[in-house]
């Protein structure tokens, strides 16, 4: 029986191989692998697309975060508040940023940053960063609200298109970092990234820390290092975010689809949306009440590419043991650790597909 993967990345390839491939010639043609006219001109797409004025591509999403945190020229040390729900990747930019995460827990029914408790843990911080998770925006309106003069640095690598109040991802924040991992919404055939924001000086900022500090060929403004988005990439995503809305489209409808096929289930909790969003879906994460390992196992035999995100959140993993957490510190987000089941979405999955993913998971929950 033909698997069913949890990301189709060639179907998506399919779609834009022609429009790649001319792309693709036109730059060997010329040689401008690095700082061609395709990244400038993906920069312009995205920044609109974004809601902002300013893009700046860079190597990949995690530098993004990194050289966002860096650009605000924050005292070194200081505390960066961050939901402990996210992958490692969110603190690991803080760290490398020279800066501290301080972890909060998550609300309980969409697993996003809480901010009564964001709003705790504020006064000994000097920025906050909240997480888009799965598609989804976090709560920007309460967010902004409580962290006043403090500065707001998104992070967006999972809601590339998303919206919250009509209002688009990557425009909440003074400066907002995103990824284009092959397996976003909007995807690279590699690794890339960006920064958008309204403010030119931090665009500036940006741009010099991810060319070696460098505006002109050899003088050096400030402490850089490398980190471009090469002009390969740049073409693929051209092609893609042409695509985008529709795809965001084709999601929420897969959504959609499966939030009928599985309602009613006993044991399985079905994601939801925060009043004021408009999802786009990067992953459909549903929660197992018991068993989740054993039902993840019975999907991945069938065929069904099913995961886990996050299985061992970053306060527990052995590189963060520094921060001073203990397990309990969180307990919606160990919570969820144990329970989150990633079903495969992704824009061309078929009704076929996933009624075969929800009939599998069906006879495994009710197994346990």
């Amino acid at each position: 029986m033909t698997s069913i993967p949890l990301v189709d990345l060639q179907a998506a390839h399919a779609e834009v191989a022609g429009e790649v491939r001319e792309g693709f010639d036109r730059v060997l043609a010329t040689g401008a692998y690095i700082k061609g006219p395709d990244v400038g001109a993906f920069e312009a797409e995205y920044a609109e697309f974004s809601g902002v004025r300013h893009a700046v591509g860079t190597a990949n999403g995690t530098d993004a975060l990194e050289m966002a945190l860096r650009a605000l020229e924050l005292p070194d040390g200081a505390g960066v508040v961050l939901p402990a729900n996210t992958f490692v990747a969110t603190a690991e930019a803080v760290v490398r940023a020279g800066l501290r995460p301080v972890l909060v827990d998550v609300d309980p029914e969409y697993l996003l940053i809480d901010p009564a408790l964001a709003a705790e843990a504020l006064p000994a911080a000097a920025a906050l960063v909240p997480v888009h998770l799965n598609g989804q925006l976090a709560p920007m309106d309460a967010l902004l609200e409580i962290a006043g003069d403090l500065p707001v640095v998104e992070d967006g690598a999972q809601s590339q298109g998303a919206l919250r109040h009509g209002r688009v991802s990557g425009s909440w924040g003074r400066i907002s970092a995103t990824s284009f991992y092959p397996g976003k919404n909007l995807g690279a055939y590699g690794d890339a990234g960006a920064v958008v924001t309204d403010d030119e000086q931090l665009a500036k900022a940006v741009r010099l820390i991810g060319d070696h500090g460098s505006g002109r060929k050899y003088i050096h403004e400030r402490f850089g290092f490398n980190s471009r988005m090469d002009t390969l990439q740049a073409v693929v995503l051209r092609a893609k975010l042409r695509r985008l809305p529709a795809w965001n489209t084709a999601r929420r409808a897969a959504a959609a689809r499966y939030d009928e096929l599985l309602k009613g289930l006993d044991g399985l909790t079905l994601p939801g949306t925060l009043p004021g969003n408009e999802h786009v879906w990067h992953l459909y994460a549903v929660r197992v009440e018991r068993g989740r390992d054993e039902v993840l196992a019975e999907l991945q035999a069938a065929g069904i590419g099913a995961g886990v995100h996050y299985p061992v959140p970053v306060h527990l993993q052995p590189a963060f043991r520094g921060l001073g957490y203990d397990e309990g510190s969180f307990p919606v987000t160990e919570r969820a650790a144990g329970q989150i089941l990633t079903l495969p979405l992704f824009p061309q999955i078929t009704e076929g597909q996933q009624s075969r993913v929800a009939e599998t998971l069906a006879k495994a929950l009710a197994r346990i």
